[in-house]
């Protein structure tokens, strides 16, 4: 274990994690990180490539995730617009009893975190390629998990039309943003109402060794979600339902 790696192990600890094998579970990590600055070389993953900042910025940033939810009590999560695999791969590796299904819209991210999973050896991770507007309308993903994430995806008003449809009623939407999250929380009210869902908690955190803030919005999903969502591909981002929108449920 060298020093980038105790440190990891050390800020997780702040969070409540301790690895339960922690010899595989760093090498996980660590071959995880060879494979993302190997492919970032082909395709555009990621601006963070230096191995420190990786760990910081993605493994630890990801994690984060574990100050607001018992991710030991968690059996189901899916990760939208997962883009190079954040957060949900850090996730499975740290709690590897997780069942995960990550949607993305782009086929060639899709193989690289097929690859991941495949490389790195983890179970019970399903990758699909598609939209999270058709993926949620199937009932084997609609209402279904204990946990949907979405990691700097799109503003929260969009968001939660993308997520919301995934979660279970009595499950969590937990939303990743940066520093600045007045104005959309603001914007955000009117969809979380009309998608059955109620904002818990707001928590801000800082990155240890960066210093940026970070935000985590959880939001509880109340009840199943409405047929009307989510509307037709691309319209929850072209136009979010927000008050005056006049988009309520047209598809």
């Amino acid at each position: 274990m060298d020093q980038i790696q105790r440190d990891f192990v050390d800020r997780l600890a702040d969070l409540g994690i301790v690895l339960s094998e922690p010899a595989q579970q760093l090498e996980q990590f660590e071959a995880y990180y060879r494979l993302l600055v190997e492919w970032n070389e082909k395709m555009n993953l990621t601006g963070i490539t230096e191995r420190s900042a990786v760990y910081e910025k993605h493994f630890y940033d990801s994690l984060t995730l574990a100050s607001v939810t018992d991710l030991r009590d968690t059996a189901s999560m899916a990760d939208i617009g997962s883009g190079a695999g954040f957060p949900s791969l850090p996730v499975k590796i740290a709690f590897p009893h997780l069942k995960i299904t990550i949607v993305d819209a782009l086929a060639k991210r899709i193989r690289f975190l097929e690859e991941v999973v495949s490389s790195v050896g983890l179970a019970n991770v399903v990758c699909l390629h598609g939209r999270a507007e058709e993926v949620s309308r199937k009932s084997e993903h609609r209402d279904r998990y204990d946990l949907v994430t979405a990691r700097a995806v799109a503003r929260l008003a969009a968001l939660n039309e993308l997520c919301l449809p995934f979660v279970r009623t009595g499950g969590t939407f937990v939303a990743m943003k940066g520093s600045d999250i007045t104005e959309e929380l603001e914007e955000s009210l009117y969809s979380v109402k009309q998608l059955n869902g109620t904002i818990r908690d707001t928590v801000q955190l800082q990155l240890p060794e960066e210093g940026s803030a970070r935000h985590l919005i959880v939001i509880a999903k109340t009840g199943s979600t409405p047929k009307a969502y989510p509307r037709k591909p691309g319209l929850p981002l072209k136009q979010p339902l927000v008050i005056g929108s006049g988009k309520t449920g047209s598809s």
